[in-house]
């Protein structure tokens, strides 16, 4: 469930970006008072998900706002379904449609794309993660649209977890080094995790007793050697150069996780339209 209270202060600076002084068409077209029916449609076959932020937008413009049918998130729609309907003040609901499609299009985009990832790797037990590149300020719903697509959220911030990257490494001095300070002061809860380009590097890792290793950019049959030594002592996860095109193959080499950026930095827009129905 996503926290709707949490996002209240987020989704009014929203709602101030896009109204700045005014919804000026709608304040001189509408009257106080005048109410409307309109429906949210899915113009393409889709994943669903933000719902319940998108009604949320309305009703801080007014709580008489209802939304009183609904599909839930999750489920995959097809062209023409009717996602929404909504009642209330006319004024509110024009003046919300944009932030809230904007909302539903993004985060029903990052789902699709998460589920055909997830789709392409189905019967390998891999699991599809998502990463840190989301958008500033949108990392908690981009991360409940991966999930909601199929995918599993990695860490959702810094303090969640311990991966020691490329630029840590060599500011430790070695991979070692790097480790053996982090199992010093880290919690004895969080897992450890070590960026690893090449096979000695995956050598110096598991020497240095991490519970993870993160191997990036390396060739299916690097990965393919680097299953063969870890034999399942640690988690595995790949990242780079993975694709729709790629991730069965990089899948059936072994792996347990495989992260991909793209899921929320990159995944685009579904098209959904607003109609007025009654006025």
């Amino acid at each position: 469930m996503l926290p709707l209270i949490l996002l209240d202060d987020w989704l009014k600076r929203a709602l101030q970006e896009d109204l700045g002084t005014g919804d000026v068409t709608t304040d001189l077209l509408i009257d106080s008072g005048q109410q409307g029916k309109a429906v949210m449609l899915a113009k393409e076959s889709f994943v669903l998900a933000g719902l319940d932020v998108a009604i949320r937008t309305f009703t801080l413009l007014s709580p008489l706002v209802k939304a009183p049918s609904r599909l839930e998130d999750g489920q995959l729609v097809k062209a023409g379904t009717a996602l929404l309907t909504l009642e209330g003040p006319l004024a509110a609901l024009l003046s919300g449609e944009r932030v809230a499609l904007n909302i539903l299009q993004h985060l029903s985009g990052v789902a699709t794309l998460t589920r055909r990832y997830v789709d392409a790797v189905a019967g390998t037990g891999v699991k599809i993660l998502d990463t840190r590149k989301t958008l500033p300020g949108l990392r908690v719903l981009e991360k409940y649209a991966v999930k909601t697509g199929g995918g599993t959220n990695h860490r959702s911030s810094l303090s969640e977890g311990v991966l020691i990257k490329e630029n840590h490494i060599q500011a430790a001095k070695g991979i070692r080094q790097a480790v053996e300070r982090i199992k010093i002061g880290a919690p004895h809860t969080l897992r450890v995790e070590v960026e690893a380009s090449t096979l000695e590097e995956v050598e110096e890792a598991l020497d240095a007793g991490v519970d993870a290793i993160l191997l990036d950019n390396m060739s299916n049959e690097m990965i393919r050697q680097a299953v063969k030594r870890v034999r399942g002592t640690v988690k595995l996860e790949v990242s780079g150069g993975v694709n729709l095109e790629t991730v069965r193959d990089i899948a059936e080499t072994g792996i347990d996780w495989i992260s991909v950026g793209r899921l929320t930095h990159s995944a685009p827009g579904v098209d959904i339209s607003m109609m007025l129905e009654k006025v």
